[in-house]
């Protein structure tokens, strides 16, 4: 058993035309130690376009949680709960914290949105902290993981860098594998889900689920170029001008 995997972010047109970098990060990539199960590891972060280092928070939120989970999940005890998905959150917010000081800023400069998928033979864990979306299949069909997270207001949302982030985290642990995962910030939420019920738009995945469990050794390396090219295509910029990051999963036995 294992997964295959795709993962992209791409500049938004609105931030491509004032000479913005792209505020989003992602990672995936599958563990394996020694006896332990295989671990597919999705984060994905979003920098705030209110933060001036909203994108260094993204990629540290990023780099720090994959770093925190792979030195765990070469321990004995390491167990996917509740517990595991609040020091992860921790440890991120302690590194963001850490580097505000040091460069003399606040932690509000580095804000970004956090999102996690976790998943192995003993079960799944998913963490999310502000908009974008997890949909994934545990057995049940493709479910939405929690309706897309916004704030007090209009067009705001929450990040890993509030001062309550613990108390907003939402995080959920399956007993069961994922066998499909997707994991994408806000700037695809309005192609991927249907917002007026707050559910998967299914045939926006099923063809990338199909691609994906259908792919040849010979045609991996032509995956994310395929992805890049539909995230940046006219048919998405058309419905969408923010920066887009899609991350997809399927267990290929």
């Amino acid at each position: 058993m294992n997964w295959q995997f795709v993962a992209a972010s791409v500049i938004g047109t609105s931030h491509d035309a004032t000479g913005d970098d792209c505020q989003d990060r992602c990672l995936a990539q599958v563990e394996k130690f020694q006896d332990h199960p295989p671990l597919l590891s999705i984060f994905v972060a979003d920098g705030a376009g209110s933060a001036v280092r909203g994108r260094e928070g993204a990629e540290m939120a990023v780099e720090v949680s994959a770093e925190f989970i792979a030195r765990a999940y070469r321990l004995p005890e390491f167990v996917l709960n509740d517990n595991f998905a609040v020091e992860t959150v921790r440890a991120v917010r302690d590194r963001i914290y850490a580097q505000a000081e040091k460069m003399g800023s606040t932690a509000r400069d580095y804000a970004c949105t956090f999102l996690c998928v976790l998943s192995s033979s003993q079960g799944t864990l998913v963490m999310q902290i502000g908009d974008g979306g997890i949909v994934l299949d545990v057995g049940r069909g493709l479910q939405l993981f929690v309706a897309p997270m916004s704030g007090q207001y209009a067009n705001m949302t929450y990040f890993v860098t509030d001062e309550d982030a613990l108390d907003v985290l939402v995080a959920k642990v399956f007993p069961d594998r994922a066998s499909k995962v997707a994991v994408f910030t806000d700037g695809i939420q309005r192609l991927a889900l249907n917002m007026n019920i707050n559910t998967p738009h299914e045939p926006f995945f099923e063809h990338f689920f199909k691609v994906l469990s259908t792919t040849t050794s010979e045609q991996e390396g032509q995956l994310q170029s395929a992805l890049i090219n539909f995230l940046n295509s006219e048919s998405v910029n058309q419905r969408t001008d923010d920066d887009k990051t899609l991350v997809l999963a399927v267990v290929v036995d």
